[in-house]
């Protein structure tokens, strides 16, 4: 770990960026470099509402931290979304779908108080933005759920998840993004994080994860050989379309070769290319 000065920053990379790359170059660059809008789904809008009443749940006093007290906030925070994302309101084709959509956010609220005591919590930081430059200048950079600090200094590293937990095969995958953030955190603050925990709010499980030094090098390995990836499809212009039953869910499919579309021209544009450009894409860890 180096006491030196970190160097200029030559890109930053996100979990949520690095996964897009890993699933199908050619998505990493309709998000990152042509900015492409997507459509709001309706699964991805439900996970914002129920993050932020998870969120604000533990802004009241412990021994008010109840499922009821839980589910009071959830029409509040839907009608704030609404607020700042009018649109929001066209993803139900009548008032009966809507209802439905809020019924199973309501279902993942109470489901978080078979998994969780909140009562007996008291998390150190929530919605934490966390920042950290690699000796190669590439910004790690990203969003955490929430972070607990025992008493003993031990860190947790808590992200709530709105689907179901992967299978064995997959976990490694899920795993990453945790692994992602516990590396930035030794490299802020010098201590691996003692346990990483996803809490899966679509079936109620939880997987448990802790984390040596040995598995933050190997990640920081891997994330340096995404971004040199990057790098050389910034290079040759070329990004890839990798099919995968996630194509079933891309907005972009009628651009894409794998499904007989032609991408439009590359723009002459870089990912998060400065500080101020990484912060602010940093929005996407919302």
């Amino acid at each position: 770990m180096s006491l030196t000065e970190p160097p200029a920053v030559v890109g930053s990379l996100s979990p949520s960026r690095a996964g897009d790359f890993m699933t199908c170059p050619l998505l990493y660059r309709f998000r990152v470099i042509d900015r492409l809008p997507e459509r709001p789904s309706p699964a991805a809008v439900r996970g914002t509402l129920v993050h932020a009443v998870l969120e604000r749940l533990y802004d009241l006093p412990a021994a008010e931290r109840t499922p009821a007290a839980a589910l009071a906030l959830l029409d509040p925070q839907w009608a704030r979304l609404l607020g700042e994302t009018p649109e929001y309101a066209t993803l139900f084709g009548d008032e009966a779908e809507r209802e439905r959509w809020l019924g199973q956010a309501r279902e993942m609220v109470g489901r978080y108080f078979a998994l969780e005591d909140p009562s007996r919590l008291e998390p150190a930081e929530r919605e934490l933005y966390v920042e950290s430059v690699l000796d190669s200048g590439l910004m790690l950079r990203g969003y955490i759920d929430r972070l607990d600090v025992a008493p003993g200094g031990e860190v947790r590293v808590v992200d709530y998840k709105t689907g179901s937990a992967p299978g064995p095969d997959f976990e490694a995958r899920a795993l990453f993004q945790m692994k992602f953030y516990a590396l930035v955190l030794w490299r802020l603050h010098g201590t691996v994080p003692r346990l990483l925990q996803l809490i899966y709010l679509g079936n109620g499980e939880i997987l448990r994860y802790a984390p040596d030094e040995a598995d933050l090098r190997a990640t920081e390995r891997k994330v340096q050989a995404l971004w040199e990836a990057i790098e050389r499809s910034l290079t040759t212009r070329e990004w890839r379309a990798r099919r995968s039953r996630l194509c079933e869910w891309c907005d972009y499919q009628a651009m894409c070769p794998e499904w007989g579309g032609t991408p439009p021209p590359v723009p002459d544009r870089r990912p998060g290319d400065t500080v101020r450009g990484a912060r602010r894409a940093a929005t996407d860890e919302l």
